[in-house]
């Protein structure tokens, strides 16, 4: 799968997910877009979008953009409290299906 992880966390989360695509929000040139204009764009190149933005889900209709939506909540975006439920998220990815959002806990 193709993941875009959001600029809010770690581009390094990508390196615990082998066998995906995983490319930041940066990298693609997108830093500084807002949300629904974000997975507007994302959904054409990506399957997945990786944040720790808990409100997105309240903010966007999700179901209307053909990308799934996975949220981290661990406290904070630093790496070290991320990559540990990172093995959640690579069990996850392949049940996902387009606009469903996917809470990930520590």
């Amino acid at each position: 799968m193709r993941v875009l992880i959001d600029e809010c966390l770690d581009w390094w989360l990508g390196r615990a997910l082998p066998g995906h695509d995983c490319i930041s929000v940066p990298k693609m040139g997108w830093a500084g877009i807002k949300n629904g204009q974000l997975l507007a764009l994302a959904q054409v190149e990506f399957d997945v979008f990786l944040t720790a933005d808990r409100n997105l889900s309240f903010q966007q209709n999700t179901t209307q953009f053909q990308i799934a939506v996975v949220v981290l909540v661990a406290g904070s975006t630093q790496l070290s409290r991320t990559s540990p439920l990172m093995p959640q998220v690579l069990a996850l990815l392949p049940g996902l299906t387009p606009g469903r959002v996917v809470i990930v806990t520590g």
